[in-house]
């Protein structure tokens, strides 16, 4: 009995390779089948590797799902049927027939086929067709009971209920979010539209347009009027064919859609879609260059001891002399950490000077920083406080106060650390010995790590593009270029650079990159540290997110206009001016949200109800999946987070777009200058001298020196910290209105994609509207406190 088994295994074997091409699988299916046979009560084989197992065997049911899924997933052409129990469930016809007969039947002994008889009708039989069946004449089908109809359809039912009840439990769970969300949602919580109110009412009249077209449609659909599904169908042109007004109506859109509409769209798709392939072609020759990098090992190198001199006194080091500025306003979240960690870089004290930069008008805020660097300046530490009386320029006004200090002129270099920074104890002796013997360098950039990226969803997103940005867009344009935006904070200026250049100018919000385009128009290079890191934190919330975006992509737009003329006559290489503007400026700043928004928020749902327009698969799936993907090759951790990542990137370009238009033609929303929110997060380490608290007789000796009423406040202020700690923080529910209308926008394009047929554009309207839907409902991240 085991004997034939094994050949008909054999048999089986060699057949499910020939047929499924991909014999890893076919082997282990054939094995499942033979292991499943000897486990089970083998007592009925029938045909040629027909299997049977009793009622009572506990495989049987995985053997049923393993070769009915094995049978789908190789496409194999093989008809057969599984019975369990009386249940008969077809294995589906999934590719052309191919012919192995002629193969088959070499290998193939004459002889009768063992038959064994089943002891019980009821037990579960599976049955393949033989090699010989090609030449059989074709049987009628055996006819089936009453008993196996009922089994398939409570089969099928089950199935259906279960998915069903799947999709209404995620719809369910939904919709109780939406409903606490908009229940709770407080009154000063709605997006506040302001000057940029002409984006929401655009959204608005295409989504009312879109959602009458839509009835209309649906209407034409339920009578009959196919006309959309195939360009070659007959469209009514006389009275005759005309069956109503309606009718009427219908047949006239349709010609008005097909000449006057669809053209221009057809248009502004194909120029998007250049420009689409244009940024993409751009954003691969980065991560092409990236490569290069990694493989030749390219990173700036100094001296192993620069400061070194022989002609000195005493060690024989002469260190230059750095100033380190902390600019900061209402900071009270992050101002104790980032002065903590700057006091402690490696420098010699009598070599280094750390101005606080205060603008901050809470008064509580600034007594508690000024005891901080009271504490530090107890310490040793040569530390100041500034607090300006008249805040103007934002944080550029902040820094250019500072600089007009008399006692700058006696430092050689500068380092700027936002509010939220914690630099590594070793940090300048990493970046500022990289100007000894380089006279032209005028900058150099380390890179950002983020000690909260994996707070929540919204972290996680933000830690991608920024890996990419810092891994990528910065080193590559440092090693090939010397040049690349100035990232505002973890950089080290050559003061001379800043004072030939111009100094900080309050004309734009993006301060940083002005003075990096000025210093890079006179002459002066850069240099990026990858392998330099500083700790800072990413906005949790989406409103500091959405807020921070806004600033980012305005500003540059700001300068654009700003420093146009300068490049044009600056006596750089022509070269570097065609990058200033191509790609510095119009392909990564000004082109990047226009084809983002327009192509797949406004042209794709278009499409929907203009079907003679219809956007390529290609262009809304495959090369914008590509991209996604290189993207997360500098953070491979973040592969799981593909999918939302080129969702959540496509619900951003609203706010990229609306920033790029703002600052393109000096919008009010251009020149606005919002604080980041920080959450004040620490590192695990976070330096634990400065996590833990201080003992009585050691703050008695730092405070030695503060007069009665000075330490009296501050008592005070502690008391008022720890009440504010444990009070319990209120969360504001925002409400964005342009994502929400976007996610009625293209979920009701989504529906229009039904009635074409159209399913993977189907897919991507559907959860692209779901993700703005989400946003819309600031259902992602942390909400504001």
């Amino acid at each position: 009995m085991y004997l034939v088994l094994v050949e008909n295994y054999w048999r089986v074997s060699k057949f499910c390779i020939a047929i499924a091409r991909k014999g890893l699988l076919a082997v282990l299916f054939s094995w499942t089948v033979f292991l499943l046979a000897v486990l089970g009560d083998s007592r009925s084989f029938t045909g040629y590797g027909g299997l049977c197992s009793t009622s009572q065997c506990f495989f049987a049911p995985l053997l049923t799902t393993t070769i009915v899924g094995v049978l789908k997933g190789v496409g194999s052409t093989t008809q057969g049927f599984v019975l369990l129990g009386g249940v008969e469930v077809h294995a589906l016809n999934m590719a052309p027939r191919l012919d192995f007969s002629d193969w088959w039947a070499k290998d193939t002994r004459k002889g009768t086929p063992v038959v064994v008889k089943m002891e019980n009708p009821n037990y579960s039989v599976v049955e393949i067709q033989g090699p010989d069946s090609a030449f059989r004449p074709v049987e009628k089908s055996r006819g089936k009971n009453a008993k196996q109809v009922t089994w398939v359809l409570l089969l099928k039912a089950h199935r259906a209920v279960g998915c069903l009840t799947w999709f209404a439990t995620v719809f369910w769970s939904l919709l109780g979010a939406i409903k606490k969300r908009l229940s709770f949602t407080h009154p000063l919580g709605s997006e506040r539209l302001g000057r940029d109110r002409w984006l929401f009412t655009a959204i608005k009249l295409f989504l009312a347009l879109s959602l009458l077209i839509l009835g209309f449609e649906i209407v034409a659909y339920f009578r009959g009027w196919h006309y959309f599904e195939s360009p070659s169908l007959h469209i009514p042109t006389s009275t005759l064919e005309i069956q109503s007004l309606l009718h009427l109506v219908y047949v006239g859109w349709l010609g008005l859609r097909a000449d006057y509409i669809a053209p221009p769209i057809k248009a502004l798709s194909k120029f998007c879609i250049v420009l689409f392939l244009i940024q993409s072609v751009d954003r691969l020759i980065l991560c092409l260059g990236c490569f290069w990098i990694k493989y030749k090992k390219i990173k700036p190198r100094f001296d192993e001891e620069p400061f070194r001199n022989d002609d000195a006194e005493g060690c024989g080091y002469v260190y230059p002399m750095v100033l380190v500025q902390i600019p900061m306003c209402n900071e009270r979240e992050v101002y104790e950490q980032s002065i903590s960690a700057v006091c402690q870089l490696d420098w010699p004290k009598d070599r280094i000077l750390v101005q606080v930069l205060d603008d901050s008008n809470d008064e509580s805020i600034q007594l508690l920083i000024k005891a901080e660097v009271a504490k530090w300046s107890q310490k040793g530490v040569n530390i100041i406080y500034r607090h300006r009386l008249v805040r103007t320029g934002y944080k550029a006004g902040n820094l250019k106060s500072a600089m007009s200090c008399d006692y700058v002129e006696a430092y050689e270099f500068v380092a700027i650390f936002d509010a939220d920074f914690q630099p590594n104890p070793d940090f300048l002796k990493l970046t500022v010995p990289h100007f000894k013997d380089n006279p032209e360098l005028g900058l150099v950039q380390a890179r950002w790590t983020f000690v909260n990226k994996d707070e929540n969803l919204l972290t996680r997103l933000q830690n991608i593009n920024l890996c990419f940005h810092f891994e990528v867009e910065q080193q590559v344009s440092g090693v090939f270029l010397n040049f690349f935006g100035f990232n505002g904070t973890a950089g080290v200026w050559r003061i001379k650079a800043l004072e030939e250049s111009g100094g900080w100018l309050e004309r734009t919000t993006v301060e940083d990159m002005d003075i990096a385009v000025r210093a890079h128009l006179h002459g002066w290079k850069f240099i990026y540290l990858n392998d330099v890191k500083v700790l800072c934190e990413v906005p949790e919330s989406y409103e500091a997110y959405k807020k921070q975006q806004h600033r980012w992509h305005s500003g540059p737009m700001q300068l654009f206009r700003l420093c146009l003329g300068a490049i044009l006559t600056s006596k750089i290489a022509i070269w570097k001016k065609a990058n200033l503007i191509l790609l510095f400026f119009l392909l990564r700043k000004l082109i990047l949200p226009f084809y983002s928004f327009t192509l797949f928020c406004i042209i794709l749902p278009l499409t929907m109800f203009v079907p003679e327009a219809e956007l390529p698969v290609w262009v809304i799936c495959y090369i914008p999946v590509f991209m996604s993907f290189l993207n997360l090759l500098p953070s491979p951790k973040s592969f799981p987070f593909i999918v939302p990542y080129l969702l959540f990137e496509n619900t951003m370009s609203v706010t990229k777009f609306n920033a790029m238009v703002s600052g393109l033609f000096q919008l009010g929303s251009s020149y606005e200058w919002i604080v980041t929110k920080k959450a004040g997060r620490s590192s695990e380490s976070d330096l634990l001298s400065i996590t833990e608290k201080e003992s009585p007789n050691k703050r008695s000796q730092l405070l030695r020196g503060v007069s009665d009423s000075e330490l009296l406040e501050l008592n005070q202020l502690e008391e008022q910290k720890q009440a504010v700690a444990k009070k319990p923080v209120k969360k504001i529910n925002k409400i964005y209105h342009k994502e929400l209308a976007l996610a009625f926008l293209l979920l009701t394009a989504a529906v229009r994609s039904l009635l074409a047929a159209q399913g993977v554009h189907f897919y991507f309207l559907m959860f692209q509207g779901v993700t703005f839907l989400l946003v819309g409902l600031d259902l992602i991240g942390e909400q504001m406190s």
